[in-house]
């Protein structure tokens, strides 16, 4: 099954740097998923009030990948979006979605990293994320799976990454044009239960309900970094 799934998406263009079955056991291990937001959501340009959108389809991607996640253990997964800059959409996004958790002006993402493990209680090794650039190298040298999104204008950063196996998988597709969906597509496949999650959530089944309920009733905490202490956002 995971030689079919790597198959279906290095034919898309996506690269594999990490053997896809040595992916599929880490993701068994994965509690908690963060992603970063300029050129992960978007493709990192911002519009008139210095912010930056994300698309319908990255969205629902996050969402499946957490009920995927929600029918394997039946609990909600953490998640989090860590930010170098503020982001009025990405605050919108994560309280709309219900993330965990919003970190925003982080210039140390570690930081970051570890003042959600420890508020998850979990390792850094248990978390998976999703990056495009150098301020997340901090975060992809020490997290448990690393998927970067991919971007033809920086050959030598993608080369470094590689170089330094400080990413599992490269997207096929760009920042800002459906990487986080095509990300979380491959993970819920390589869990094997990627039609079951389709099925549940289109007959909206009663452990879909069950899962949107939890997921409704969980706050989003927002925080940035001050003389690089975590404080309240």
């Amino acid at each position: 099954m995971n030689s079919h799934i790597a198959t279906i998406f290095t034919e898309i263009g996506g690269q594999f740097l990490t053997d896809v079955n040595s992916i599929s056991t880490k993701m068994k291990g994965i509690k908690a998923f963060i992603f970063d937001w300029d050129g992960v959501f978007n493709n990192a340009v911002k519009n008139e009030n210095k912010s930056s959108n994300f698309n319908e389809a990255d969205s629902m991607g996050t969402n499946l990948l957490r009920f995927n996640y929600f029918l394997h253990h039946n609990k909600m997964p953490a998640c989090a979006i860590i930010s170098g800059e503020k982001n009025e959409m990405a605050f919108y996004f994560c309280t709309r979605e219900h993330f965990s958790a919003s970190y925003y002006k982080v210039a140390d993402k570690i930081i970051a990293l570890e003042h959600f493990c420890k508020q998850n209680n979990i390792e850094k090794s248990e978390v998976c994320y999703m990056f495009d650039d150098v301020l997340d190298l901090s975060i992809a040298k020490v997290c448990g799976l690393r998927m970067m999104v991919n971007r033809k204008a920086n050959p030598l950063f993608k080369n470094y990454v590689i170089q330094n196996n400080l990413a599992d998988y490269i997207t096929a597709h760009e920042s800002g044009n459906f990487a986080v969906r095509e990300v979380c597509e491959l993970l819920i496949g390589l869990t094997e239960t990627y039609n079951e999650v389709m099925e549940h959530r289109t007959a909206f089944s009663p452990i879909y309900k069950d899962y949107i309920t939890q997921r409704q009733e969980a706050p989003t905490a927002f925080f940035t970094i001050e003389n690089n202490e975590v404080v309240n956002g």
